[in-house]
């Protein structure tokens, strides 16, 4: 756990030196440095092990449940009806074509799921909590974050270049990044480039996206809970997990109103101190050889999904446009 401590405080560091660099981002590849740097990865392998396993998956569910305080049911119905049936319309395409493709073209393990996960709901955050309930090997998992991330970083420096020849308005561009970008930094780091209209369109369409995490989980559950049928009930996952209840909850809390905004943003920055000490556990238990057999399947896919999602998106902005 100190390792883990220690990994996010330099994946701070790295943010703050270069700010195109998400501190997610660089916990992962950090992992990934340590599991394969010879004069530590014997202590990663081995007696930090269980620290680092404990932080992947313990420390990952408390930084989804903290993400709950982003989302104000409030201000997702204060989106319409149009936009809200293009959100989910967005989500369900996205999901399904990904899932689709990964699986068609033979990515192995959970692949297709946590990338049509992360594609279609909010990125690594959205990965780690199917992971969690699907009990994804630690690998699939990565593969699937380091791809959304790449995907998503793309997207800070190409959408912002077809917002006019789109012809799309301040407010539609927001709408449309927060449709089709994947990780809530990275849709306030291209909608930005906009305007504060554009910002403020990009985050509620993108938390309304969020909030589409706990049904998809609920949802991954009763498939686990089908195909394992026959085994005993005490070893079947939950319908709604802990985690997910506590992620409402906080949903709840934040609709109140009734948290300060000091809270909100100490709330935010341990959310996203929980999330990077779980990914850089999640990193330093990858073996990039074993990655190297599926890496141009999986880039295929990654880059199916990111003109899918973000053609859909357009195609529904346009359409509640109209409305």
């Amino acid at each position: 756990m100190v390792l883990a401590a220690g990994a996010v405080g330099a994946a701070w560091l790295v943010h703050l030196l270069v700010p195109a660099v998400p501190m997610l981002t660089a916990a992962v590849v950090l992992g990934i440095a340590a599991a394969h740097t010879p004069w530590l990865r014997a202590h990663v392998r081995g007696r930090c092990r269980t620290g680092l396993t404990l932080a992947s998956k313990r420390l990952m569910r408390a930084g989804i449940v903290l993400l709950g305080l982003k989302l104000s049911m409030a201000d997702v119905l204060g989106l319409g009806w149009a936009t809200v049936a293009m959100v989910l319309a967005v989500v369900a395409a996205t999901f399904c074509g990904t899932w689709w493709l990964g699986r068609r073209l033979g990515l192995p393990g959970d692949q297709p799921l946590l990338i049509a996960t992360g594609y279609s709901i909010c990125g690594a955050s959205a990965i780690g909590a199917v992971a969690t309930v699907h009990d994804s090997d630690d690998e699939d998992v990565v593969t699937s974050v380091a791809l959304v991330t790449l995907c998503g970083t793309l997207a800070i420096a190409v959408l912002p270049l077809l917002h006019g020849p789109l012809g799309l308005t301040d407010a539609e561009f927001g709408r449309w990044v927060g449709a089709g970008v994947h990780d809530v930094g990275q849709v306030v780091a291209t909608a930005g480039t906009a305007g504060a209209d554009a910002l403020g369109e990009a985050v509620l369409v993108k938390l309304m996206r969020v909030a589409l995490l706990a049904p998809l989980v609920a949802a991954v559950v009763v498939g686990v809970r089908r195909r394992g049928r026959g085994a005993p009930s005490a070893g079947r996952p939950p319908l709604v997990p802990l985690f997910v209840v506590g992620f409402l909850a906080l949903v709840a809390l934040r609709t109140t109103g009734l948290l300060p905004a000091p809270a909100l943003a100490a709330a935010g920055t341990a959310q996203e101190l929980l999330l990077a000490a779980a990914l850089f556990g999640l990193g330093s238990a990858v073996h990039l050889p074993s990655l190297t057999r599926t890496g141009t399947r999986v880039a295929v896919v990654g880059l199916t999904a990111w003109v899918l999602i973000a053609t859909v998106s357009y195609a529904g902005v346009l359409l509640t446009a109209r409305l």
